[in-house]
């Protein structure tokens, strides 16, 4: 089978020698693309053209650039419109697939019988499936809405996903996060205390991270957060500038992210919503313990012992927190349990079995060869 996937970065976690960075999402497609090349399909990612080079084979994943459809910006949309579809046109692939939301499941709903391929829509974010993301963006959610209810396969990547959709009457398989494989063994210190890693935007509450940092001054803090929403990331830089337990750094690339997780005692978690972060899987790669202000997806840091969960309550949160860095036998504990969901929920191989099958018949009665599982070192 030949997949194709529209995201405007993916091919950033395929390159070794990209210094920029995006996403989860884009992370978790490149990891789904690279994984079914593996079992012997075709699998093309179109991209944002960010000045990169065309038609590049990256992990055996042929990239292509897709106009500057990645701005958000209506004209840029608009441009970039006729250029993806004459690739999906040409390249003729049996499912053209999106990962999390995106007014573009309208535009490509509309071409689809033109087009001859079936479109599939991956469940990133819990917003996109409870309507947050139609209430916060009135008529982008409507076409998004529309593009995934008319969608031919629909994936959760969680339970409570899942449940959402099928509250909503649709269909959908169910497969979770994908793994990106360790450069080398965890051997690094931990020595750093507080770790925080997200893209810059309003629902990730950065700030909040730095609220804790400085009622922890005796604590080393690290801060990885990628300029996105520029007026906001000023704000946390010239802030963080002021706390002397604080390092803040600008982005770290794909491949040399882990040595971070690898190397805090506690990661941490502020975001208002989030589907299931690739960064506790990450976290608990690197045996680090994860304290998270209100995301806890499926239950899986009170079920597993991996973390805390404060339940959105900003102070119990703080108090968490103060709590941990002070008890290290306590902290420990849950550091020791981090790796458990992630060797029991986040194998690669069965869960590349687990999207395949999503497609039905077809995808679990096509060959496939074994795929390496992910599984942490």
């Amino acid at each position: 089978m030949k997949f194709l996937f529209l995201s405007s970065h993916a091919h950033l976690a395929l390159d070794p020698a990209a210094k920029a960075v995006s996403g989860g999402a884009e992370l978790q497609v490149a990891l789904l693309a690279a994984a079914l090349v593996e079992r012997g399909h075709e699998a093309v990612i179109v991209g944002g053209d960010t000045g990169q080079p065309d038609e590049r084979r990256l992990r055996g994943v042929r990239t292509l650039l897709g106009g500057k459809f990645h701005t958000g910006k209506l004209w840029d949309t608009l441009k970039a419109l006729p250029v993806v579809l004459r690739i999906i046109a040409r390249e003729k692939p049996d499912h053209t697939l999106i990962l999390g939301w995106t007014s573009w499941m309208f535009f490509l709903l509309v071409f689809r019988r033109w087009l001859r391929t079936r479109l599939g829509f991956i469940c990133g974010l819990d917003t996109e499936v409870n309507g947050g993301f139609r209430r916060e963006n009135p008529f982008r959610g409507f076409l998004f809405e529309y593009g995934v209810r008319h969608a031919d396969f629909r994936w959760a990547m969680t339970d409570y996903q899942r449940d959402q959709f099928h509250r909503l009457g649709l269909s959908c398989g169910l497969y979770r996060n994908l793994i990106l494989p360790r450069a080398k063994p965890r051997t690094a210190p931990k020595d750093i205390g507080l770790l925080w890693v997200a893209r810059c935007q309003p629902i990730k509450r950065p700030h909040l991270f730095l609220d804790l940092a400085a009622r922890l001054p005796e604590t080393r803090c690290v801060m990885v957060c990628p300029d996105e929403d520029r007026p906001l990331w000023e704000s946390l830089e010239l802030r963080a500038r002021n706390l002397p337990n604080v390092h803040f750094l600008i982005r770290v690339p794909y491949h040399e992210i882990q040595d971070y997780y690898d190397r805090a005692q506690l990661f941490v978690n502020t975001s208002e919503a989030e589907g299931f972060p690739n960064s506790f899987i990450q976290a608990a790669q690197g045996a680090t313990a994860i304290l998270s202000l209100a995301v806890d997806p499926d239950g899986v840091l009170t079920r597993f012992g991996a973390g805390l969960c404060a339940g959105d309550n900003l102070e119990w949160f703080f108090e968490l927190a103060e709590q941990l860095v002070s008890d290290r036998g306590g902290l420990e504990k849950l550091q020791g349990r981090a790796l458990r969901f992630v060797t029991e929920l986040h194998d690669t191989g069965r869960n590349v079995d687990a999207f395949l099958a999503g497609l039905g018949p077809e995808g679990i009665s096509h060959p496939t060869r074994s795929a390496p599982t992910g599984a942490p070192a």
